[in-house]
């Protein structure tokens, strides 16, 4: 990274590590007079390419070295994309002090203790309109409707001005809870006058407005008790607002509630503590209690509406789940969207589902969910309240953020002060101007199992070849005093060719003879540097496959030198 020292006192750098230019992995750096802010610390979850990894985090490195500069880190909501990194990248980045509202700070809580970091990382709660004094900035959230409970935006104050942003939201007019988006406090900022605003690009490309989730609860309260068994009703475990619901239907068709999967066990578990949820105690059931309950009477909350194949809802869809079996005349609703590339997840969920005789309702066939994040009108609202000087769209696709800043200038904003802003490409701005800055180490970093980062674009690659290619060894032991082939070369194949067969045994023996013809025109006694043997060996196998098969597999030459 730049010193900071290279810049005026009044000079605000947005140093953006994750959520621009996609969904998710959002992390965001403000600053300013040699002292940074971080907004959010959230993950993805791995693409279909990806194989073999759990987890995707931003890559931190050009923040590491200014971990000491780092005053605070400010969450603002709880969903994985927002949240989810911060166990695995607090100390990396000095072990700030993290801020959020109640209920984001208590599903924090929950993922820091399977770190063991619950009593380590200073948590403080925020109050929106209830400003903290992070010097040189000057923090106020305030409310921002989402689909997750105690979502806020920020309004940041700065030596060049005031930065508003918006975090995930919707213009809310039912909202579950009856808080809704702070459209005064916005305008407020605007008459103010405000530097740049930062806005949610996710549903840019939606006309119109986003249904409030008030219409879910009046859909649910139709369709449940027409159910004439069970009721099995997956959602994001994080959507307390829909779980409340989803409760309040139940209550009133006379049914009790069944929670499985552990994050909507854990979930729901904290909300209650912290009155997020109102569910009477003796509206859950346990498992134990299933068998002698009739159908009719039992709704059951669970995770897997992605189609998540060990997930709780996957399980039960294929007869694996060891206590839930889906019988003929079940209902089971997916109140949820389909994330885009889960789509072919979901449709095989559904159709197990299908198999089984259940009845399935989804997306698609029924209002049962809706967006979280503002439509065009909603984001049309935000920029005449607000009426910024600058603009720069985040949270989404290239294509979103292009769009975001178009409907910007629609609203008036000047083209030289808008522009789309991708991460590892710092932003400088102060009264007067806004402009590109340079470059800096940014990317993704993988979570496999309990190594974080071990894995990286080469081992991925290499996964990826595996898994269209197949792979063939070729095992070769040599003397390496005289040269002498001791044993070999042997070809072994995985997911290549069934080497049973007459035509798969006939074509390793023709590449083994290939490899022999290369061994007989060295002299193995004078090879000084058997990777070059290995990489000659591979050279030959690689062009035979090709030729022969138009196949190319993953070639691994092992050479022991006994």
């Amino acid at each position: 990274m730049t010193n900071p020292v290279e810049r005026t006192s009044e000079d605000v750098r947005l140093l953006p590590f994750g959520g621009f230019g996609e969904i998710g992995m959002n992390l965001l750096g403000i600053e300013t007079q040699g002292k940074i802010l971080l907004i959010d610390c959230g993950l993805m979850f791995p693409e279909a390419y990806m194989f073999g990894i759990d987890l995707v985090l931003p890559d931190i490195s050009a923040l590491e070295e200014r971990s000491a500069d780092i005053i605070a880190l400010i969450l603002t909501h709880g969903h994985e994309d927002h949240i989810g990194a911060l166990p695995f990248l607090w100390q990396r980045l000095g072990s700030p002090a993290v801020y959020g509202t109640g209920l984001t700070l208590g599903l924090l809580q929950r993922k820091l203790k399977e770190h063991d970091l619950d009593q380590r990382v200073e948590l403080i709660e925020m109050i929106p309109r209830r400003q903290i004094d992070l010097s040189p900035f000057v923090v106020e959230p305030y409310r921002a409707a989402h689909s997750i409970v105690d979502g806020v935006g920020l309004a940041i104050r700065t030596p060049a001005g005031l930065i508003v942003h918006s975090g995930d939201f919707k213009v809310d007019p039912t909202p579950v809870d009856g808080k809704n988006t702070d459209l005064a406090r916005l305008a407020e900022f605007g008459e103010e006058g405000v530097l740049l605003l930062l806005a949610d690009s996710t549903n840019v490309e939606n006309e119109g407005y986003t249904l409030s989730e008030g219409t879910v609860g009046k859909v649910l309260e139709e369709i449940i008790p027409r159910c004439p068994q069970r009721v099995i009703l997956s959602t994001f475990s994080s959507n307390i607002h829909r779980i409340q619901q989803v409760a309040d239907a139940a209550r009133l068709a006379g049914r009790k509630l069944l929670i499985n999967g552990r994050s909507m066990v854990g979930n729901i578990a904290v909300a209650r503590q912290l009155g997020y949820l109102t569910i009477p105690n003796e509206q859950f059931v346990e498992l134990r209690d299933l068998p002698h309950l009739p159908p009719e009477e039992v709704l059951i909350i669970t995770t897997g509406s992605q189609g998540e194949p060990l997930s709780a809802l996957m399980r039960m869809a294929l007869g694996d789940h060891k206590q839930i079996h889906i019988e003929p005349g079940d209902t089971v609703i997916l109140s949820s969207k389909f994330i885009p590339g889960n789509e072919k997840a979901i449709s095989d969920l559904i159709n197990h589902l299908y198999r089984r005789g259940a009845e399935v309702i989804y997306e698609k066939t029924s209002e049962i969910h809706v967006s979280g994040h503002a439509s065009r009108e909603e984001l049309k609202l935000l920029q005449s309240l607000v009426k910024p000087r600058y603009f720069v769209p985040l949270h989404g696709e290239y294509r979103h953020l292009v769009k975001h800043r178009q409907l910007a200038m629609e609203m008036g904003v000047a083209a030289e002060n808008t522009l789309v802003l991708e991460n590892g490409h710092e932003l400088i701005i102060n009264a007067s101007e806004l402009r590109r800055g340079k470059r800096f180490e940014s990317g993704r970093v993988f979570v496999d199992g309990k190594g974080v980062g071990d894995v990286g674009v080469m081992e991925l690659r290499d996964r990826r070849h595996l898994a269209n290619h197949g792979l063939v060894i070729l095992m070769l032991a040599i003397n390496q005093s005289t040269g002498t082939i001791i044993q070999g070369p042997d070809i072994f194949s995985k997911g290549f060719i069934p080497e049973e067969s007459n035509d798969g045994e006939a074509l390793l023996a023709e590449a083994r003879q290939r490899v022999c013809d290369l061994l007989n025109e060295h002299s193995l006694a004078m090879v000084g540097d058997w990777e070059e043997l290995r990489v000659e060996v591979r050279k030959v196998l690689r062009r035979f496959f090709n030729r022969t098969i138009a196949r190319r597999p993953l070639i691994l030459p092992v050479i022991l030198e006994l």
